[in-house]
């Protein structure tokens, strides 16, 4: 499903662009959990922020939202890393075993922080902002290249499961993918967000749900382990073309709230 980040840095993009109001970013947080603090990971983090340290007492996210603000800041990049893919985490250390754990980053590159959400009680998700060692823009891919990507990835995939003879239909897989798609948290997203990055979000969140009941325990035919394996390997390109979709269309929201403030400035 969109991760806690994405809501984030659409909506605190759209607050710091005059497209929403604060209480807007905060209310579109509770699809995530009912409670959010925020904290710093170390004393740079910290100072930057005015964030408390982790295991003291924490912060609110309006606090982080006024930091940002004051701080200057003019993007916020979604990543979403997976062992052996940490691109645009800006090197190792804390931040991107963070990352890794989460599998929901932003990176703040202009500020040389991250920051990864994590829940860590029923209900209560913490947001902990990282100074990064070697700051770096992550790699940019348009939108349009993203789509065509995920179209790509379905082809592949689908011909790569019917040669394995892992894609026949099984009972009630209809019902699966409405039941996967109905647990999924109902993100609303600011007024402005473009359009095609919304669909684009929308055909990822279809094809994940189609990823989820595909990769379950009993997949159609799939009965073996070596079977399983050669799943995995099918799908695992459409997988990365989803996560791809998904940063693309959130940096592309993140730009366009960005580029109307530029333009009536």
């Amino acid at each position: 499903m969109c991760r806690p980040s994405a809501t984030f840095a659409v909506w605190s993009s759209a607050w710091l662009n005059g497209a929403a109001a604060s209480d807007d970013v905060l209310d579109a947080l509770l699809a995530w959990g009912e409670a959010h603090d925020v904290v710093a990971a170390d004393a740079a983090a910290a100072e930057a922020f005015g964030l408390p340290l982790a295991f003291n007492r924490a912060a609110t996210p309006v606090q982080l939202l006024v930091a940002l603000r004051s701080q200057g800041a003019k993007s916020l990049h979604l990543v979403l890393p997976v062992p052996g893919d940490v691109r645009g985490l800006g090197g190792g250390g804390p931040f991107t075993e963070a990352a890794l754990r989460s599998g929901d980053a932003l990176v703040l590159p202009d500020l040389g922080f991250g920051v990864v959400p994590e829940p860590i009680a029923e209900g209560l998700v913490r947001w902990t902002v990282y100074s990064l060692p070697s700051p770096t823009p992550p790699e940019h891919l348009a939108l349009g290249e993203a789509e065509h990507g995920l179209t790509d990835a379905i082809r592949a995939s689908a011909g790569a499961l019917q040669a394995l003879d892992v894609a026949s239909d099984r009972p009630g897989v209809r019902a699966e993918l409405s039941a996967h798609l109905r647990s999924r948290p109902d993100v609303d997203w600011p007024a402005g967000t473009p359009g095609r990055a919304l669909r684009v979000l929308q055909r990822a969140e279809e094809i994940a749900a189609i990823l989820a009941v595909a990769s379950s325990d009993d997949p159609g035919g799939a009965l073996s382990a070596s079977a399983s394996t050669l799943r995995a390997q099918a799908l695992r390109p459409l997988s990365d073309a989803v996560r791809a979709a998904r940063c693309a269309a959130v940096n592309e929201a993140v730009r366009v709230f960005g580029e109307q403030t530029a333009r009536e400035g």
